[in-house]
């Protein structure tokens, strides 16, 4: 009686640990991710936020176009471009701490440089800024690099 009782608890649990695994989305068509993974997935979405922020937070009425924090700082003359390399330098840190390869690193210093330079330039520098979107090009690359979704360029 009591290694029937004991089988059927065996049991239950079992259902219970298979219903917990699909309320996750995980089931036998979707591997279980490791911590690494999972804390990946979860700086790779922070730093997504961070590069919307920089480069597409606010839309311009009547157009298209978006504008985000990196293109209002960068009309400060003489430091603005500078202050908004800032983070860009840190999401290239990041994608460092997360394990991208050196390539993927030496891209988006290229796309961050590229920012900084051209943007530094009076009036046409702002203007490039606003179109270039180095940060959403930097967490493409980032995003491609560990398999993620790329999402194209707003």
């Amino acid at each position: 009686m009591q290694q029937t009782l004991a089988r059927q608890d065996a049991r239950l649990d079992r259902g219970a640990e298979a219903t917990q695994d699909t309320r996750r989305g995980i089931g036998p068509d979707r591997p279980r991710l490791d911590t690494r993974d999972r804390e990946r997935q979860h700086e790779l979405a922070r730093l997504a936020r961070l590069a919307h922020t920089l480069d597409a937070r606010f839309r311009i009425p009547f157009t298209g176009f978006r504008v985000g924090v990196d293109g209002l700082i960068g009309l400060i003359p003489g430091i603005g471009d500078t202050l908004s390399a800032l983070p860009s330098a840190y999401m290239i840190v990041r994608g460092h701490q997360l394990g991208a390869r050196k390539r993927t690193l030496g891209r988006m210093a290229v796309n961050t440089g590229i920012d900084y330079v051209i943007g530094s330039v009076p009036l046409v520098g702002d203007l490039f800024d606003i179109g270039f979107k180095g940060n959403l090009r930097n967490i493409d690359l980032l995003r491609a690099e560990f398999g993620e979704a790329v999402t194209p360029l707003r």
